[in-house]
C-alpha cells in the first residue's frame, strides 16, 4: 500500500515548486482519511457524502476528478489500516494554519450534514477531532453554526 501511495503522489501530485514541502502530500492524504472517518461515523458513507468529499478535495487541492478519486481510494485504505486518528490529526496539526484547520472543519461539518441528519456518533467524533487538532470548542461551534445556517438557506 505504501508503494501505491508514493507512486500516486510522485506521478500525480509532485510539488510544483521546490519550496513546496514533500510532506504536503502526506497532509492531503491525512486530511482526506480524516474526512472519510467522519463520513463513516454514522456507519454509512452515502453518495451525498462522497460527492461532498470529492468536491471539497478537488476545490481545496486543485485536483482533477481522477486524482481526487485516487486520493479518496488511498485515503480510505490508510484510514482502514490506521489504529487511531492521532496519526492523521498530528500531521494536520503540525502543518495546517488555524485558517486551514477551520476550512477542514467546515468540510467535516458539511459531510456530517450531507445526509440531512446529525448522529450522536458524528457529533462526538467532531468534538474529539477538534480537540486533537487543538481547536477551541468555540471554533467548532462557530463553524457548525455557519454550516447549519448555509443549509437552512439552501433548503
Amino acid at each position: 500500500m505504501l508503494g501505491a501511495i508514493r507512486s500516486f503522489f510522485g506521478a500525480s501530485m509532485a510539488p510544483e515548486s521546490p519550496e513546496e514541502e514533500v510532506g504536503e502530500q502526506d497532509v492531503r492524504l491525512a486530511a482526506c482519511a480524516l474526512l472519510i472517518e467522519i463520513a463513516y461515523a454514522d456507519e454509512e458513507f452515502t453518495e451525498d457524502e462522497e460527492q461532498h468529499l470529492v468536491s471539497a478535495m478537488r476545490r481545496q487541492y486543485g485536483l482533477e476528478e481522477e486524482e481526487a478519486d485516487q486520493l479518496l481510494e488511498l485515503a480510505d485504505k490508510a484510514r482502514a489500516s490506521a489504529v487511531d486518528l492521532w496519526q492523521f490529526t498530528k500531521l494536520i496539526k503540525q502543518n495546517y494554519s488555524l485558517g486551514q484547520k477551520m476550512v477542514l472543519v467546515e468540510v467535516m461539518w458539511g459531510l456530517v450534514y450531507a445526509d440531512g441528519q446529525l448522529s450522536s456518533h458524528e457529533e462526538s467524533l467532531m468534538r474529539r477531532v477538534c480537540h486533537l487538532l487543538d481547536l477551541a470548542p468555540g471554533h467548532l461551534a462557530d463553524v457548525r453554526k455557519r454550516v447549519e445556517s448555509g443549509r437552512d438557506e439552501s433548503e
